[in-house]
């Protein structure tokens, strides 16, 4: 990263610890490892019920410290699903990448070990956002693996393509089916130090996904809705079927299948407040992948989370920022382009395409710039 000190600003090692501390978090999204072993979750989580009888698991932090203290590794999943600041960097990284993007976070003490070699069945990519992790990656035995697959890939190569120590800033790509381990035993009895490193997996799509929606299509084909009858041909097989197979793949080619695949995102969680606490001010785009924007002599079309929305012609400059991904301001979109945003930003923001842009959302923003 050209700018280290970004790290800082992403995610910290107790900033981590303080949302591990205020969530309801429960086993297997938050995991700790100790002297290469999973550690039993009733040995850091316990549930604390409300006088209301609500029954929350939440993390125990006096023996969570011990074990910080002593050397352990900290596994933190989806922290995008509550921190504004990872939320956005997925969201930015998915905008990039046109493949779904979730983070997971990392933190090891001491000369604690990670996780044994193993490989993983998506795309990652590893930034280290403080101390440092030694690590070795090898090649892979079997060619674009999957979690559901025809063999197994259970046996790491010799081959090593990489090793060496991630410092902050420091940001690696390991592909799909390439073994990998980390790990800080290498550091000494007396390192008091510490790694803290996001990996941000990407899941794309292969063509036995692009096949299985197909597959979804041909639900509406009566002639696939029907039962195979064994007794209607000596093959035991319906050749009106096969027959429709190659018109399928010709009507959804892997172009329309991925388009679909963004289009029909539905929208993300977000603050709804319908100008209770005062008038919309400021938007920011919040689907999933860029909005598609056409236009015609006579109006724009948007298409994003699963809808299609017409605006008239002239408000497509007003659109291009509004749907930039950059939190905006209304004032400023209406002095930049003379349309009135406020009346478009409404729109998507009902439409779910856009959210209100609140402080702390905002903050997550400035967090990661």
């Amino acid at each position: 990263m050209t700018d280290p000190s970004l790290c800082q600003q992403i995610l910290t090692p107790t900033r981590l610890l303080d949302i591990i501390m205020r969530r309801s978090l429960s086993y297997p999204q938050f995991r700790v490892f100790q002297h290469g072993d999973e550690l039993h979750p009733d040995r850091y989580l316990h549930n604390v019920v409300t006088r209301r009888g609500q029954s929350l698991s939440m993390a125990r932090m006096e023996p969570l410290g011990r074990f910080v203290r002593a050397g352990c590794t900290i596994v933190l999943d989806t922290l995008d699903s509550f921190d504004p600041a990872m939320e956005i960097a997925c969201q930015a990284l998915q905008w990039w990448s046109h493949e779904l993007v979730q983070v997971n976070t990392y933190l090891t003490t001491a000369e604690a070990s990670g996780f044994n070699l193993h490989w993983d069945d998506h795309d990652v990519i590893i930034v280290q956002l403080g101390g440092e992790k030694s690590w070795e990656v090898r090649g892979t035995n079997r060619i674009a693996p999957m979690y559901r697959d025809a063999a197994k890939d259970d046996e790491p190569p010799e081959e090593v393509v990489w090793s060496g120590t991630m410092r902050a800033g420091d940001v690696m790509h390991i592909p799909r089916g390439y073994w990998h381990q980390a790990t800080r035993t290498d550091r000494g009895s007396d390192d008091a130090g510490y790694s803290l490193h996001a990996t941000f997996g990407f899941v794309k799509r292969t063509g036995v996904d692009w096949f299985c929606w197909i597959a979804d299509r041909s639900r509406m084909l009566e002639e696939f809705r029907h039962d195979l009858d064994r007794g209607r041909s000596s093959t035991g097989s319906n050749p009106e079927l096969t027959g429709l197979v190659p018109d399928l793949v010709k009507a959804y080619p892997q172009s329309v299948y991925l388009a679909a695949r963004e289009h029909e995102r539905p929208p993300r969680r977000r603050v709804v407040t319908h100008d209770v606490f005062g008038p919309l001010a400021g938007v920011v785009c919040l689907a999933d992948f860029p909005p598609t924007v056409v236009t015609t002599d006579d109006q724009v079309t948007v298409t994003a989370v699963g809808k299609e929305i017409a605006f008239a012609a002239k408000a497509e400059p007003a659109l291009r920022m509004l749907l930039s991904g950059n939190p905006v301001s209304l004032e400023a979109v209406t002095e930049a382009t003379g349309v009135p945003a406020d009346v478009v930003a409404r729109t998507l923001v009902d439409e779910g395409v856009c959210s209100e842009l609140t402080d702390e959302l905002l903050a997550g923003y400035l967090q990661v710039r």
